[in-house]
């Protein structure tokens, strides 16, 4: 975010260690002012006059574990982030990048809803990095120049809720055979997982999830300085499906979320998979909103 020339005001909040990371970032020569603050009672500090809230918290997966298994740490860490966001800054966009991403932003979602400053148009589920993935995999299958693709993912964001649309895909390709497009969807859901095995337990995709989390909050950012036709897939409050939130493209404007887009034509492969994600995404949601309300 140090790189983007629409960040003014940088603001850094971490438990421990901040402070030393804000120094770090700080001698990047762009225009943004960056501050560290650490301690929950620097909180506050951080958020005050926030246009937008990034949330990355929390702990990272390990082998064999799920996004699900985060849940309980997680969601703590939210819920205490997004209660302390109503108060200091309850305008700003909020992107939501701690897992389960399914989960939290439900959670999110009622916290403001107590509150009483929840905006439907202003709290985001970033699944940016789905999109990246398909992105990536299109292109080295597809063997066009990855800088030109463009891939929507629908759904959630994690395992089988992530559904790239490669029948959407641009530029298209006529050479994919439904076997290739199967492994193509397989690896856009595993894609974390690739990571996380990778790393052989030392964590978790962080460097391509930056990236991913810049390119969204920079549309955020292009979107409130009003440049047209601004579209990002991200996880919403959606009537699009009959779930409350759902991922597809969203047109992003001045007040955040300003047009949740349709899925457009699905092939019967992604028919089959929109079905068959419907009843774990669904769950994800559930267990997200009685979390948030069991206090």
């Amino acid at each position: 975010m140090k790189l983007d020339p629409l960040v003014s005001s940088l603001s850094l909040y971490d438990i421990a260690n901040t402070p030393g990371v804000a120094a770090d970032v700080s001698h990047i020569n762009s225009p943004a002012q960056v501050e560290g603050y650490a301690g929950e009672e620097q909180l506050g500090k951080a958020l005050e006059g926030s246009d937008v809230v990034i949330i990355p918290a929390g702990v990272p997966r390990k082998p064999g574990m799920t996004r699900d298994d985060l849940f309980n740490i997680n969601a703590g860490i939210v819920k205490s982030l997004c209660t302390a966001i109503a108060n200091y800054c309850p305008h700003a966009l909020v992107n939501m990048i701690s897992n389960p991403v399914n989960s939290t932003v439900p959670i999110a979602a009622e916290v403001f809803k107590k509150a009483g400053t929840y905006d439907e148009k202003k709290l985001f589920g970033v699944t940016t990095l789905d999109v990246v993935r398909a992105k990536t995999f299109y292109a080295a299958k597809a063997n066009v120049p990855v800088a030109e693709v463009n891939v929507p993912v629908i759904g959630g964001h994690a395992g089988v809720t992530i559904l790239p649309l490669f029948s959407q895909a641009t530029p298209k390709s006529n050479n994919l055979s439904d076997e290739e497009i199967k492994a193509l969807t397989k690896r856009t859901q595993d894609g974390g997982t690739e990571v996380v095995e990778a790393k052989a337990g030392k964590g978790s995709a962080t460097l391509s999830m930056a990236y991913a989390g810049a390119v969204f909050a920079d549309a955020c950012l292009m979107g409130l300085n009003g440049v047209p036709d601004i579209v990002e897939c991200t996880f919403v409050q959606s009537s699009v499906t009959e779930l409350p939130f759902f991922a597809s493209k969203v047109r992003l404007g001045k007040n955040g979320a300003d047009e949740v887009l349709g899925l457009g034509p699905l092939s019967d492969y992604e028919k089959q998979g929109l079905e068959s994600l419907k009843p774990e995404l669904k769950a994800s949601i559930e267990k997200g909103i009685q979390f948030a309300n069991r206090s």
